[in-house]
């Protein structure tokens, strides 16, 4: 019995779309004021899994900003991405240091 190629293209293009399509997150966001800073204070931030140079939308509070990923981390259990300083001042983070965020 012969394989159905139709279907296996079919599965295979819905996989790969499903991988490209980034997912929201919501956990908790700390900063650093080390290692690669952003160039004249360019909002960037260290995420685990995301792409170098990819833009996140980081909210907290009612307010929303956007960052390039240019690191990777956190390692704290619990938390989903640094924040340059930059970052966490255009956030609104800096006198609490951990917040809880939504990532887009």
């Amino acid at each position: 019995m012969r394989a159905q190629p139709t279907l296996f293209v079919c599965l295979t293009i819905f996989s790969l779309s499903a991988l490209s399509v980034a997912h929201a997150e919501s956990g908790l966001a700390s900063y650093y004021g080390y290692g690669r800073a952003g160039k004249g204070g360019e909002l960037t931030c260290a995420h685990r899994t995301r792409p170098f140079g990819s833009v996140l939308k980081v909210s907290y509070s009612g307010r929303t900003i956007q960052c390039r990923v240019n690191d990777r981390g956190p390692f704290i259990r619990g938390r989903i991405v640094d924040l340059s300083v930059p970052a966490a001042r255009a956030l609104g983070m800096m006198s609490a240091g951990v917040v809880p965020v939504s990532v887009d």
